[in-house]
């Protein structure tokens, strides 16, 4: 189960919830997740994203996607909830348009790369990154979108 929230300060339909969910489903799949998982999309604005950064990472500044594991079964869904992807979407706008390509292309990238976080992958050291990277990379090609990388501002 995918849940996509929006910060009330945006446009609620400003992005399809159904490829977000998609990109989501994905990117679970291709990892051989369990099937009773779940996790939160929340799209917000840089203020939100850089004081989540601020307070959790250390780094005052916004940045394009936050993912912070919980991985507890729901009592009400018997679910395991994995936890909670944060994507800033101004941050997100401002990449694709550096990068060349849509913002939906960006946030789907983005929701794969959390996904990736929630299931335990990392990029802080380069056999990891090119682990993530590669799985990424997979998992863009089969949603329609190769070529597209973490390319950040």
């Amino acid at each position: 189960m995918i849940e996509i929230q929006y910060n009330p300060a945006l446009r609620k339909n400003l992005l399809n919830s159904t490829l977000l969910e998609r990109a989501a489903h994905t990117a679970l799949k291709a990892q051989a997740a369990r099937q009773d998982v779940s996790l939160s999309i929340l799209l917000t604005d840089d203020t939100q994203i850089q004081e989540l950064n601020s307070e959790y990472r250390g780094i005052d500044a916004p940045t394009d996607v936050l993912s912070f594991e919980v991985n507890e079964r729901d009592p009400e869904t018997g679910f395991l909830y994995l936890g909670e992807i944060i994507i800033s979407t101004p941050y997100a706008t401002r990449q694709a348009l550096k990068n060349g390509h849509s913002l939906e292309a960006e946030t789907q990238l983005l929701v794969v790369h959390g996904v990736l976080h929630l299931l335990g992958h990392d990029h802080a050291e380069p056999e990891e990154k090119s682990r993530m990277w590669d799985a990424q990379a997979k998992i863009l090609t089969s949603l329609g979108l190769s070529g597209i990388k973490i390319q950040e501002i």
